[in-house]
């Protein structure tokens, strides 16, 4: 439990100094966005890039690994629309309030999660984290996007079309495409050590730009969705997992790997999603900065879960 402490602390260090830059403005908030963008869309995609390029993937029980996830997230989301057909005949409205539950508690921060794993685990556990990224982002940003669709204050049908193209373009996704077809066709070293320094600098900015985007300010009205958000994604996830896991028979590291992806909080891209879809953006910015601040305890109780029983 010491070691796994010592590994998690400076993530959630970090964390916290990036929401001191962001309210003393020693950063600007155009700068933040910048960092938020390079993260994104170059630094992060060469960490996965590096890792699967070279990874040993016939060791990897892949098949399982992606069975025990995506049973999980698809159970849990389908949980959650039953949920909410049979309440909102008792509360209705509540469709925007609802798609911010549904990506606080179904989607999962690959910052947070590589950055967890990645210290823990080396090398065989960020592969395991890019598998995870590749297998989770393109069916949960589908589902987000659906769900917003169908029960935001837009109310707009959903452009399938568009949905996949943007799902394509992540550059995430990209990324372990990029990553899987190096590691078959082999990367000279000149190449590799060339990604291997741009993608090293990704994590630590990336958990800064977490920081920064922590919004604790007046939540009261909303505190029991918030404890609703909170609670299920960081332990109900986690523990459905868990129980998938033991159905499936998946066990080590890759079960490990697959227990932090569902304990870690929601992904930072919920809230722009939320304000830009009709769902319920203040809600969102709340489940996220309290997840954030509720994982500090959670994280690393289902990580000691994870390794020891």
């Amino acid at each position: 439990m010491l070691a796994t402490l010592n590994a998690i602390t400076p993530i959630f260090l970090i964390i916290a100094i990036g929401y001191l830059l962001f309210r003393t403005r020693i950063v600007g908030e155009e700068v933040w966005s910048a960092i938020e963008h390079l993260c994104f869309y170059l630094l992060l995609p060469f960490l996965i890039i590096r890792t699967l390029s070279r990874a040993n993937l016939g060791s990897v029980p892949i098949a399982d690994f992606t069975l025990v996830l995506v049973i999980a997230m698809l159970g849990m989301s389908v949980l959650l629309i039953l949920i909410h057909t049979i309440l909102r005949q008792r509360y209705p409205g509540g469709g925007p309030t609802f798609t911010s539950l549904f990506q606080g508690i179904t989607r999962f921060h690959g910052f947070v999660a590589l950055a967890t794993i990645g210290p823990l685990y080396g090398d065989d556990g960020v592969t395991l984290a890019a598998l995870a990224l590749a297998i989770m982002v393109p069916m949960l940003n589908m589902l987000s996007v659906v769900v917003l669709s169908l029960y935001g204050s837009g109310s707009n049908n959903p452009e399938f079309r568009a949905v996949f193209m943007r799902v394509l373009k992540n550059p995430l996704i990209i990324a372990c495409a990029a990553g899987l077809a190096l590691n078959w066709i082999g990367v000279p070293d000149i190449i590799f050590d060339t990604i291997v320094i741009i993608g090293n600098g990704g994590l630590g900015l990336a958990l800064l730009a977490v920081g920064a985007g922590l919004r604790i300010g007046q939540a009261a009205d909303q505190k029991l969705l918030i404890a609703i958000g909170v609670i299920t994604r960081l332990i109900g996830m986690p523990l459905l997992i868990i129980g998938m896991a033991s159905l499936i028979g998946l066990e080590g590291l890759p079960r490990t790997v697959a227990i932090i992806a569902g304990a870690v909080p929601t992904a930072a891209t919920s809230y722009v999603m939320a304000r830009k879809m009709g769902g319920n953006a203040e809600l969102m910015s709340n489940i996220m900065t309290f997840q954030v601040i509720a994982a500090i305890v959670t994280l690393p109780a289902f990580i000691y879960i994870a390794e020891h029983y």
